[in-house]
């Protein structure tokens, strides 16, 4: 008990200087924050902790996706399936392949051809699930006439297996291009069936958001049409840079899926913003393809189902790289590369909600969460003191340490702290407290046995640290399960538990032990003060 090693002292000092330097630029205003990053080197930590949209404010918008789009993309996919197996299948079709509403219709009079294609065509009805095992209801129902009119018709299931699969999509895209704006612990989760929730702290340009958010960004490489074309196949879209319509192939080149990277740059000739794109591997073969095969025919790089350029093809296009230009300022050049870069949304998406919880809410919820905080520890420090007198101040000790060193941690992991965060540390405050009332019983339960002061000590420490170890890890085994089960204010609560957990066994147990054991060095004490 009393040989208590100098690299241990020097190290809990240590830990307990690092963790007030971190937490100083929090308590400083922002202008002189902002001041000393500048001018410190960037090794120097100098963030802030970072508050949630309950505590600061922020951006908060319900969207929701639209189904019409995803049933409308989804048929037009069936279309292109199907016309794919019968030009493989070599069926020859009496007139083109319709659309009517949900429906794919086409007529194949040889039966010869019917039954080669048919067997692929309902290969494509089969639940994508049944091969794991898995039964779902099929996505399409094929109805065959004896005339050889095929129907084959997007089932309810199937309209709503695609929307389910878009919304997750969608958060996905969304998350990544929220991140690109470089705001910390975004809120981004499914509400109901077609909808998603986006809250984002500290952004008050709510304009920004929304342009980066509600616009699809589907980008498409595609022929322009020649004169004589089918007007079938070819769609009359807008231009962005000038007035009038443009026939564009609707067969595409290739998709911005494929895209791997895209970086806003300036032309080297015009001195123009432009966006530099880089395709997969597949994107880049089909690219070069398709620009060796149209040498001198003018290609559309169609933005949301408008044209932002027609360059013509000179030479064959085979680097897998290019770039985008369309009289773009600089802030709508690095706009479209954050777009392009996240990828392009599955479907349209529309504002439902839109609402910006300004700064007083969030100062409002500081001073709440300050005031529980100050009266807990409060009404802690006067039981603790009170009860068992010298050990009690040291007991406040860590417990003032304790609450420097989950902010600190917060600051580490840039973690957000949100109104949920603050109760869990006022929680810990409790359970800190309630480590040191163990070994302290357990030390008053000693001396009443007779022992000395030292063997006292000793014991009570020993003998309510298992104790101590077994609740503290069952805790932070919830903690773990909230934090990954969890999202939003959930997760905040669960960080600020999981820290308090951690500083707790360091405080409430090495730091206590610590001065206690520097205290009896010193003072040689015959009696316990408890």
């Amino acid at each position: 008990m009393l040989r208590f090693a100098r690299w241990k002292v020097a190290s809990i000092l240590a830990m307990t200087l690092v963790s007030i330097f971190l937490i100083v630029p929090s308590l400083l205003p922002a202008d002189l924050r902002s001041a000393m990053q500048k001018a410190l080197p960037k090794w120097v930590p100098t963030q802030a902790i970072v508050l949630g949209l309950d505590l600061q404010g922020g951006a908060h918008l319900l969207l929701e996706v639209d189904s019409s789009d995803v049933l409308r993309s989804q048929v037009n996919n069936l279309r292109d399936d199907v016309r794919r197996i019968l030009r493989e299948e070599n069926a020859r079709l009496s007139g083109g392949i319709g659309i009517q509403g949900r429906t794919v219709q086409f007529r194949v009079p040889e039966q010869a051809d019917r039954n080669r294609a048919l067997p692929k065509l309902r290969a494509l009805a089969n639940p994508s699930g049944s091969a794991l095992g898995v039964v779902s209801a099929p996505p399409y129902e094929i109805n065959e006439q004896p005339d050889g009119l095929v129907q084959i018709v997007v089932t309810d299931a199937g309209v709503n297996e695609r929307v389910r699969r878009a919304v997750d999509q969608t958060i996905e895209v969304l998350r990544r291009r929220v991140d690109a704006l470089g705001t910390t612990e975004p809120n981004i989760q499914r509400q109901g069936a077609d909808r998603v929730l986006v809250q984002v702290p500290g952004l008050q340009d709510t304009n920004r958001l929304k342009e980066i958010l509600g616009t699809t960004a589907k980008l498409e490489f595609r022929m322009v049409a020649d004169a004589g074309a089918n007007p079938g196949d070819v769609d009359q879209l807008d231009q962005t840079d000038q007035p009038g319509k443009i026939p564009v192939e609707k067969r595409v080149m290739v998709e911005g899926e494929d895209l791997t990277d895209a970086q806003p740059s300036f032309d080297q000739r015009s001195g123009e913003p432009v966006v530099n794109f880089r395709f997969n591997i597949r994107g880049g073969q089909r690219f070069g393809e398709a620009t060796s095969a149209n040498v001198g025919r003018p290609f559309a790089i169609v933005l949301d189902n408008k044209v932002i350029s027609a360059p013509r093809i000179l030479s064959p296009i085979t680097g897998g790289s290019g770039q985008i230009s369309g009289r773009f300022t600089v802030e709508q050049a690095n706009n479209l590369s954050i777009l392009l870069r996240a990828g392009a949304l599955p479907a349209k998406l529309s504002i439902v909600e839109e609402r910006t919880v300004g700064p007083g809410l969030g100062q409002d919820s500081i001073e709440a969460g300050k005031r529980a905080a100050y009266v807990a520890g409060i009404l802690v420090f006067c039981y603790m003191l009170i009860t068992y007198g010298v050990f009690g101040i040291f007991a406040d000790l860590a417990l003032a340490i304790h609450i420097i060193m989950i902010f600190a941690g917060l600051v580490l992991l840039q973690a957000t702290l949100t109104l949920p965060g603050i109760a869990g540390i006022v929680l810990t405050i409790g359970m800190a407290v309630d480590s040191n009332v163990l070994i302290y019983e357990r030390i008053r339960e000693e001396a009443r046995a007779g022992r000395s002061v030292v063997t006292a000590l000793d014991a009570g420490f020993n003998r309510a640290f298992a104790t101590i170890i077994d609740s503290q890890s069952t805790m932070f085994v919830a903690a773990v399960i909230l934090y990954f089960l969890g999202s939003g204010p959930v997760r905040g609560f669960a960080v600020s538990l999981g820290l308090g957990i951690l500083t707790t066994v360091v405080t409430a147990v090495t730091m206590t032990r610590m001065m206690i054991a520097l205290w009896y060095r010193f003072g040689r004490p015959q009696k316990l003060p408890i």
